[in-house]
């Protein structure tokens, strides 16, 4: 069982240290010790309650899509030159960036400070891990 110290889980679901021990304290997690007798809690049961818990901002598009990989953000930067851009998405905790022609760029009217949605289809998505890690 893997376990994660609070500074850890709070920072992987972007809240508070405080806020992990909220829901200790509250009961929504339970709190164990490690070897060195400082405060963990289960990843396991971390994960289950951020899927729980996800609140994701509503697609404004109201279009139907295959793609589940949807990043609704505002746009942070837009850098481009007569034929090719790049577009920076701030998504939450997450900065997405993509690479697309000028013309796109003029014709969806993006921006620095416009709403926009990041839609990923991939059939190759690379996962990492911490080093050290079986």
């Amino acid at each position: 069982m893997t376990q994660l110290r609070i500074a850890d889980a709070a920072r992987y679901l972007g809240v508070s240290d405080d806020t992990v021990r909220r829901w200790i304290d509250s009961g929504v997690l339970r709190r164990a010790k490690d070897a060195a007798g400082r405060s963990v809690v289960d990843a396991f049961e971390l994960a289950t309650l951020a899927h729980r818990n996800a609140v994701l901002p509503g697609d404004p598009s109201d279009i139907g899509r295959s793609a589940r990989n949807r990043f609704v953000g505002i746009v942070t930067d837009v850098l481009q030159d007569k034929v090719m851009a790049q577009v920076e998405l701030q998504c939450g905790p997450h900065r997405v960036v993509s690479l697309m022609s000028s013309e796109a760029v003029r014709d969806l009217g993006l921006e620095k400070g416009s709403i926009a949605i990041a839609v990923i289809k991939a059939t190759t998505v690379i996962i990492e891990t911490p080093a050290g890690r079986a």
